[in-house]
C-alpha cells in the first residue's frame, strides 16, 4: 500500500487519504502556483500507527528516505548536509479543518553542524540561529511535552536581563545563549538532549503528529463539530521557505473575503521578519494586509491574483497562508474558510450572484446551526449610552455577552459546570484552551489579530470574541487583569460587544439580532425546495409574531395551559379547578373564557389564513394550586373558603404520578366543560377575526393524550357539538379540525382506530419519548451525560428523535392512520421539530410538517431543503 505521495505526483486522491491541506497543496502545484516543494503522508498511515498501538513508524521507515530523498533531488538540498541543508516543516492535515488543534514542527533538520551551514550559506547567522532555538523550542512543546511556557519564560528573562523588548533586538551572541539553555531544558525528557540527528528528528516529529490527532483538544473540537474520530491526520512534510530571513520577507495569513462579514476582498494580517506561527499563534499583533500594499506593491498584487484564482477555482471563501522570503511569494496552504454565521450567509448568496455557484449548492455549503449563531444578540443602545468603558480591542466574532472573567481554561469550566455565564480573558488562546473557549460567553486576548487562533476557533463556534486589547494586560498567577488601568479580579462581571470590539464594565441589557437580507433570501430558496413544511410552537402574541417573521407557515403548537399563569387568570383557575359544584366551576370558567376570548383573537388576528393547531388544557391540575401554606391561606380569604377546606380539596387534587394521571383528554372525560369552555373561545374568536378581517381563519382544535378510539370518538361528539350548536344559533360556518395529539405509546398501535374520527394527527414526541423510554424529561440530566459518554445513547433522545425506537412507533402511526385515512395531515410538535436529523427522518416517514420554536424555524427551514436536495443527489 502506498502511503506517501509527492505534491507534484500525479494521482486522483480526495481530501479523505490527503487531508483537505495535503489534497490542496498538490492541487495549487498541478495549478502552477508557487507552492514549496513537498509530499503528504496519508491519513492510512495515521491510522494503521494508531491502530498498532503507537508503536514506532517502521512501515513507513523505509518510503519516508525515498520521498526526501525525492525533495532533496527536487530542491537541490540535503536533509542533515551543513553544506547545502535542506530545511521542512511537518504539519498535521486532517480531512476536514480543524484549525490549530492538531501539532506542527518547523525548521526541522537544523542541529548543530545544520545551523553553522545555513548562517554561511545564507550570510546571516543571526537568521539562522533565530530558526534554530525557534525548532528546539517547538519540538520540545509538540515532541516531548515540554511546557512551551518554560521556554517562553527563558526568553523573557534574557530580553529582561538584555535589558530589550523584542526578539529582534537581541544579539547574535544572545541567540547562542538562549540555544544553549533551551538545550538544558531536555534533560528531563527519554533522551536527555535535542536529537542532533535530523532523521530522529523527522520520525519523532511525525509520530507526534499521529499522535496529536488524540490529544484532548483534538477531542473536544471533532465532539463539537460532529468529525468522525476515525478518520486520522494526513501529515504534510514540505520545504522550509522563510519570512524571518532578510529584508523583504514576512509571512501572514489572508481570506478571500471578510471572514466576520462576508465583504468581498482580501482580509487577513501579516507580519514582516516572521514565521507562520507567529501570526495565528498570536504572540505579536500582525499589520492588516492592506498595508502590505504600500510596503511591498508587487507582492501585494501577486498575492491578490493568487487568491482571486483559487477562490474561483474552488468556488468559495478561501483562508490563505503565505510566507515571502526575500522578495519571493509562496504559498503555504489555501482551505475553504471558516466564517461567522452572518458572513456564512452574504457569500453564499453572493456567489450565487457572480455565478460561480447554483442555489442548490449554496443551501448545501450551509449548516442550520449556523442559523441561529446568525441572531446574534446585541446589547441595548440606551444601556450603551451609560455603561462604563473598559476598552476597545479588535472585533473578532460578533455578538454580545456579559459574564464573569476567568484567566484560565480549565476555571471557566469549573465555574461553567457550576452554573456561571463565563468570559475567558487571556493574553492569547492556545489550542490548549479550548475546552474553557467551548463554555464560555466570549473571549477577550490582549494579544492576537483578526486570524489569530483565538479569533478563528471563536468564529466557527460562533462565539462572541475580542482580540488584539493593547490596553489589557493579563496576570493568571494573580488571577487578575488590568484593564486600561482599571484591575478587575477574577469573577468580576464585564460585558463585550463583538460587534464593535469594545468591553464595557458590569451587565448590560440585551436585543436579539436583527435577521440578514441574506438570510431571508436563502431561506425562501429553500422553502422552494423543501417538501416539508415548518410551522412553529407559540402562544403569546410575541411568540406568534416571531414565528411568522421567522417564516413558519403555520402553527403547530398552542399551548393553552400556558395562557392561565397570570396573577387574576391563576385566581381564576384555581377557583374553577377547587370548585366542589358544577355551577361553581361554570361561573369560574365563564371568566376564563373572556380572557381566552381575548387570548385566541389575538393569535388569530397574527395567525390570518395560516393553519393554527390549538391543544386543549393539558397538564394536571394540580399544577396550578399553592404548595405554600401562605399562598393557600390567602386564597381561602380570597375564595372565602376557611384554609383547612382549602387544604383538604387541594390535597384532594394531589396524585402519586400526575404525568401519567389525570391529565390531558382524561380532564374532559370527568369534566367536560372545560374543554366546552375552551372549544367556544376558539370558535368564538376565530370567527370574530374571519368577519371583521374577512381572513379564512382555520382553527386546528388537538386533543393532548389520547390513547384509545373511544376517548376520541366521545370527546369530538361533545366538543363537536358545542361548536355546531354555536355556529347555528350564529347563523355561520368555519372550517375547523378536531385532531389529536399522537404522544401515548398506544395510540400509535391502534392509529387506524383513532384515526376515524380525527381530522389530523400530531405528534407529541416529547411524552411519546418520554413513555417509550421510560426517561423522566425533567431528570433525563443527571444520567444522560453517563449514558452517551459509555455509548448506551448517542444522544439525549428528547432533543434528537429516536429512530428506532420511538421513530418506529411514529411509522406504524402514519401507516395504520392513512390506511384509514389517506390524506390524513400529519405533523411532528415536539421538541425534535427542530433538530435538522430528526428532520430528514421525519421528512423520510411522509411527515407534512413539523412544529418548533420560533426562533428554530429558519433553521428548520434550511435543514429541510437540504434534506430534499441531499435525497435527490
Amino acid at each position: 500500500m502506498q502511503y506517501i505521495y509527492a505534491f507534484a505526483e500525479d494521482q486522483t486522491l480526495t481530501n479523505t487519504e490527503l487531508g483537505g491541506k495535503g489534497a490542496n497543496l498538490a492541487e495549487m502545484t498541478r495549478l502552477g502556483l508557487p507552492v514549496p516543494a513537498g509530499f503528504t503522508i496519508t491519513t492510512a498511515a495515521c491510522q494503521r500507527y494508531l491502530t498498532n498501538g503507537q508503536a514506532e513508524c517502521d512501515f513507513l521507515k523505509d518510503d519516508l528516505m525515498k520521498a526526501v530523498q525525492q525533495l532533496e533531488a527536487t530542491t537541490h538540498r540535503q536533509l542533515g548536509n551543513p553544506e547545502q541543508p535542506l530545511l521542512v516543516s511537518v504539519r498535521s492535515g486532517a480531512p476536514i479543518s480543524m484549525p490549530g488543534m492538531m501539532d506542527t514542527v518547523l525548521n526541522l533538520g537544523l542541529n548543530d553542524q545544520t545551523v553553522e551551514g545555513l548562517a554561511k550559506q545564507t550570510h546571516n547567522p543571526w537568521f539562522a540561529y533565530d530558526c534554530y532555538r525557534r525548532l528546539i523550542q517547538m519540538f520540545g512543546d509538540v515532541v516531548y511535552g515540554i511546557d512551551k511556557s518554560i521556554f517562553e519564560a527563558e526568553l523573557t528573562a534574557l530580553k529582561r536581563a538584555k535589558q530589550v523588548t523584542s526578539d529582534t533586538d537581541l544579539t547574535l551572541a544572545d541567540l547562542k545563549q538562549l540555544i544553549q539553555t533551551y538545550q538544558t531544558l531536555y534533560q528531563n525528557t527519554d533522551d536527555a538532549q535535542f536529537p542532533q540527528s535530523v532523521t530522529a528528528q523527522l520520525t519523532l516529529a511525525v509520530e507526534a503528529v499521529f499522535k496529536s490527532w488524540l490529544n484532548p483538544r483534538a477531542k473536544t473540537y471533532r465532539r463539537l463539530h460532529e468529525i468522525d474520530a476515525t478518520m486520522g491526520t494526513a501529515v504534510n512534510i514540505q520545504q522550509m521557505v522563510f519570512g524571518n530571513y532578510q529584508g523583504q520577507s514576512g509571512t501572514g495569513v489572508a481570506f478571500t473575503r471578510n471572514p466576520a462579514t462576508g465583504e468581498p476582498g482580501l482580509f487577513g494580517e501579516y507580519l514582516l521578519n516572521a514565521q507562520g506561527e507567529d501570526v495565528v499563534a498570536g504572540i505579536r499583533t500582525p499589520e492588516p494586509i492592506a498595508t502590505l500594499k504600500a510596503q511591498l506593491p508587487t507582492i501585494y498584487e501577486q498575492f491578490k491574483t493568487l487568491a482571486n484564482q483559487l477562490e474561483r477555482h474552488y468556488q468559495d471563501m478561501q483562508d490563505m497562508e503565505f510566507t515571502i522570503e526575500a522578495g519571493q511569494l509562496y504559498v503555504l496552504q489555501t482551505r475553504i474558510g471558516k466564517r461567522t454565521p452572518q458572513a456564512a450567509f452574504k457569500i453564499a448568496l453572493d456567489l450565487v450572484n457572480e455565478g460561480l455557484i447554483n442555489r442548490q449548492t449554496a443551501i448545501l455549503r450551509l449548516k442550520p446551526a449556523m442559523i441561529e449563531g446568525l441572531l446574534h444578540p446585541v446589547f441595548d443602545p440606551q444601556a450603551l449610552k451609560q455603561a462604563p468603558l473598559l476598552l476597545t480591542g479588535l472585533p473578532a466574532s460578533p455578538g454580545a455577552a456579559t459574564g464573569a472573567i476567568y484567566f484560565d481554561a480549565q476555571q471557566a469550566q469549573v465555574a461553567h459546570e457550576a452554573g456561571e455565564k463565563v468570559i475567558l480573558v487571556r493574553q492569547e488562546t492556545s489550542p490548549e484552551d479550548i475546552d474553557g473557549m467551548v463554555v464560555s460567553q466570549a473571549i477577550v486576548t490582549s494579544r492576537g489579530g483578526m486570524t489569530s487562533h483565538a479569533a478563528v476557533v471563536a468564529r466557527g463556534m460562533g462565539c462572541c470574541c475580542v482580540v488584539g486589547c493593547a490596553q489589557l494586560s493579563v496576570d493568571t498567577d494573580q488571577k487578575q487583569a488590568d484593564f486600561n488601568g482599571q484591575l478587575l479580579k477574577e469573577g468580576a462581571i464585564i460585558s463585550v460587544d463583538g460587534h464593535t470590539g469594545r468591553i464595557y464594565l458590569g451587565a448590560l441589557g440585551q436585543q436579539t439580532g436583527k435577521q440578514q437580507a441574506a438570510l431571508n433570501t436563502i431561506l425562501d430558496w429553500c422553502d422552494a425546495e423543501a417538501p416539508i413544511d415548518v410551522w412553529a410552537n407559540a402562544e403569546t402574541p410575541k411568540e406568534v409574531a416571531t414565528a411568522f417573521e421567522f417564516g413558519a407557515k403555520g402553527l403547530g403548537l398552542v399551548r393553552t395551559e400556558h395562557m392561565f399563569f397570570g396573577p387574576e387568570r391563576l385566581f381564576k383557575m384555581r377557583e374553577m379547578i377547587l370548585a366542589d359544584q358544577l355551577s361553581d366551576r361554570q361561573i369560574a370558567l365563564a371568566a376564563l373564557k373572556e380572557l381566552q376570548l381575548a387570548d385566541f383573537k389575538a393569535i388569530f388576528e397574527l395567525a390570518q389564513d395560516r393553519p393554527c393547531t390549538i391543544r386543549l388544557l393539558d397538564p394536571p391540575l394540580h399544577e396550578f394550586l399553592p404548595q405554600a401554606t401562605a399562598d393557600q391561606v390567602a386564597l381561602a380569604t380570597a375564595l372565602q373558603i376557611s384554609p383547612a377546606e382549602i387544604k383538604r380539596r387541594i390535597a384532594a387534587k394531589i396524585e402519586v404520578n400526575p404525568m401519567l394521571g389525570h391529565r390531558g383528554s382524561r380532564l374532559a372525560v370527568t369534566y367536560p366543560e372545560i374543554y366546552q369552555m375552551q372549544v367556544l373561545a376558539i370558535i368564538e374568536s376565530a370567527l370574530a377575526v374571519q368577519v371583521e378581517q374577512g381572513h379564512a381563519v382555520a382553527p386546528k382544535i388537538m386533543l393532548p393524550l389520547i390513547g384509545t378510539a373511544a376517548e376520541m370518538q366521545l370527546l369530538k361528539q361533545q366538543l363537536t357539538a358545542t361548536i355546531d350548536t354555536f355556529l347555528a344559533q350564529q347563523a355561520q360556518t368555519i372550517a375547523y379540525q378536531i385532531g389529536t395529539m399522537i404522544e401515548v405509546p398506544r395510540a400509535c398501535l391502534v392509529a387506524d382506530q383513532i384515526a376515524d374520527s380525527a381530522d389530523f394527527f400530531s405528534f407529541g414526541t416529547n411524552d411519546l419519548t418520554q413513555m417509550t423510554f421510560g426517561f423522566s424529561r425533567d431528570d433525563i440530566g443527571h444520567f444522560i451525560g453517563a449514558y452517551q459518554e459509555q455509548a448506551i445513547l448517542s444522544s439525549d433522545p428528547f432533543q434528537t428523535l429516536d429512530q428506532d425506537g420511538v421513530g418506529a412507533l411514529m411509522r406504524i402511526a402514519i401507516q395504520k392512520g392513512r390506511q384509514t385515512k389517506p390524506e390524513l395531515s400529519i405533523g411532528v410538535c415536539g421538541e425534535v421539530g427542530g433538530d435538522p436529523s430528526s428532520i430528514a427522518f421525519c421528512q423520510a416517514l411522509g411527515v407534512d410538517y413539523v412544529s418548533c420554536s420560533p426562533y428554530r424555524v429558519p433553521s428548520a427551514r434550511l435543514a429541510a431543503a437540504q434534506v430534499a436536495l441531499q435525497t435527490r443527489v
